[in-house]
């Protein structure tokens, strides 16, 4: 039997928006990939996983982002993300194991000045349009910022789906930690942007991976990939095309800024039915 896993990556505001696009897109030229085996979600991608495995229809997620009517409850940031890239270039650049160089991440976000995690948590309820874990595969990323372990949530962790995805997206001086039984947990893109690994020993990986700066990770995409493959994994990446590069540079790469919702949301659809054709090839 062939397995299939829908790998989502993390992207801020505008991720969660072009993903959720594109595959709306992809079920309008007839591809729903729904019926993965397995989906894996990292920051943005986490809060798309949850919501495309809620039951709630495509066509419904795509208005909660284009109809300012129904957008839900977002906080505005304006991290100084010069400041993070630096910081996180000074923790990587200390050296020492994975491990070490997370626990000074997690250091860093800890001390950062956000909203308070009452704030951020509102957001994570109005986004979800279920608060419950899906009967389908899920599994969520997050970074522990104590001992620097990936820690991934799924449906038996005994974890609320919320915690969890706010976990997931817990960016660095953007949001504050999330606190689970009592340990912080920061963005799962913190290790590696889409945590395609976990993947592994599937027949066929799609992967979406919106676009960011380079920030600096534990594992890159194309290392995943490789080691993925190696294992026999058919692969197919989505990253965003010209257009949704051009509304990205529009807000100086600003993946956080809400004016983005609506915009992302349309041009990831359209991009989606232009790539149709690939992913059949894949998933079919």
């Amino acid at each position: 039997m062939t397995t299939h896993a829908l790998v989502l990556g993390g992207g801020g505001i505008a991720g969660i928006a072009w993903e959720t696009g594109l595959l709306v897109g992809l079920a309008d030229a007839g591809i729903d990939v729904r019926n993965a085996d397995l989906f894996v979600g990292t920051s943005a991608g986490s809060t798309v996983a949850a919501q495309i495995t809620s039951g709630v229809s495509l066509e419904a997620l795509f208005q909660r982002l284009v109809d300012p009517a129904l957008q839900t409850h977002e906080l505005a940031a304006q991290p100084d993300f010069e400041k993070m890239l630096a910081d996180f270039a000074r923790a990587f650049k200390q050296g020492g194991t994975g491990l070490e160089i997370m626990q000074r991440i997690g250091a860093l976000a800890s001390a950062a000045h956000t909203a308070s995690e009452a704030q951020r948590r509102e957001v994570i309820v109005s986004r979800l349009p279920v608060h419950s874990w899906p009967q389908s595969r899920l599994e969520i990323v997050a970074v522990d910022a104590f001992n620097g372990e990936r820690t991934v949530f799924k449906r038996d962790s005994g974890v609320e789906l919320v915690d969890a995805v706010m976990a997931s997206c817990a960016l660095p001086y953007a949001w504050p930690p999330a606190i689970i039984n009592q340990r912080r947990y920061i963005d799962g893109g913190c290790y590696s942007l889409a945590n395609l690994d976990l993947a592994a020993g599937f027949d066929k990986v799609l992967v979406l991976q919106p676009a960011l700066p380079p920030v600096p990770v534990l594992e890159s995409l194309d290392e995943q990939m490789e080691r993925v493959q190696r294992e026999g994994a058919r692969i197919e990446l989505i990253a965003p095309d010209e257009a949704m590069k051009a509304a990205l540079a529009s807000v100086r790469g600003n993946a956080l800024a809400l004016s983005l919702r609506g915009i992302a949301a349309a041009l990831g659809r359209e991009q989606g039915k232009h790539e149709a054709t690939r992913v059949a090839a894949l998933w079919q």
